[in-house]
């Protein structure tokens, strides 16, 4: 299973270098240079304000904790997900972890993570429904709109079976650790009873679920905004309702190329299918899907980077604590034998 990230992540990339070749890699690179540094630096702040406000919706579903742990907990959990060659799932891992070195209990960080992930897949639901009624508003008969509304409906029913999962499915495993007895299986049940509590918890915190959900919405929304900027930058303008439009499309289909780290290729792939369509040069789209992974870079790689330092310095004061007691031990040790 490990195999299948990386696999996809090889395939996607020779389906974009075969993207870049086929519309022109000059063409491609005079778009992106049409849309300049400046247009990296507008999208770039954009996107850093917008990972803010969701981290302050994270926040909200833990009543009374610091504000600052979620800000850098989103940081490095969309930077996971956009610049490592991983899963979302991997990314969302990466923010649970920052959460609790940042002094928020580990069961707390876990069910939050889960929770707000929950949220922010309704919100996507709801800008992809969005989407989908000012699709139909532009383009009557698209071919689009039926699979479309297939795939909301079921990702929809999806969706609201994995919240029944979340606070129902625990008591399965509790019965079967009694059952099993005392041991590996009463430690691993206490972590997990420890974890649906604060899942129920979290649930229960109704005012925090729905600013959760208000705020990733009105972030996927103004998400569209950097496309707009861009594609006025390089001179190839559409209106603000059919960049939405191309946006959500967009964000559907990498919402079900999950299995792709970053959605290589997915992106660029979709961009052009769905650009084009709406009068987007198929070189302006993989330029505007080039600039997006340029401003993932930009924010990620930074934030990569402290993770580790900070990661590496917990390791490093890890080992040297060990080593300590191990050097007290062998000195009480010495000094019984004489």
């Amino acid at each position: 299973m490990k195999a299948v990230p990386v696999i996809g992540a090889l395939v996607g990339l020779a389906v974009m270098a075969a993207l870049i070749a086929v519309f022109g890699a000059g063409a491609v690179l005079r778009s992106l240079v049409a849309v300049g540094w400046k247009g990296l630096v507008a999208i770039s702040l954009i996107q850093l304000g917008l990972i803010a406000v969701m981290g302050i919706a994270w926040r909200g579903l833990v009543p009374g904790a610091p504000t600052w742990p979620f800000l850098w907990a989103r940081l490095v959990r969309d930077a996971g997900s956009e610049v490592l060659p991983l899963s979302p799932v991997g990314g969302c891992v990466l923010g649970a972890r920052a959460l609790s070195l940042a002094g928020i209990s580990g069961s707390t960080a876990a069910a939050s993570t889960i929770v707000d992930l929950t949220v922010e897949f309704f919100a996507k639901l709801a800008y992809t429904a969005l989407g989908l009624v000012l699709l139909v508003s532009l383009r009557p008969g698209s071919a689009l709109a039926l699979p479309l509304t297939a795939g909301l409906a079921a990702a929809g029913v999806a969706a609201v079976g994995f919240v029944v999962a979340q606070q129902h499915s625990f008591g399965v495993f509790d019965r079967l650790a009694r059952i099993l007895g005392r041991g590996w299986a009463e430690r691993v049940a206490a972590g997990t009873a420890a974890l649906h509590a604060a899942l129920l918890r979290t649930y229960r915190a109704k005012a925090g679920l729905w600013a959760g959900f208000s705020l990733h919405l009105a972030c996927w929304i103004a998400g569209a905004l950097e496309a707009w900027i861009a594609l006025r930058l390089a001179g190839a303008p559409l209106p603000f309702k059919t960049v939405l439009v191309i946006e959500s499309l967009l964000y559907a289909v990498r919402t079900f190329a999950f299995a792709i780290p970053n959605a290589v290729g997915v992106q660029e792939g979709a961009y052009i299918l769905i650009g084009t369509s709406f009068g987007l040069a198929p070189e302006m789209a993989l330029a505007l899907s080039l600039l997006k992974r340029a401003r993932d870079l930009t924010i990620g790689l930074p934030a990569i980077g402290v993770w580790q330092i900070v990661e590496g310095a917990r390791l490093w004061r890890g080992r040297r604590a060990v080593a300590g007691e191990t050097g007290q031990t062998a000195a009480i040790m010495d000094r019984r034998k004489s």
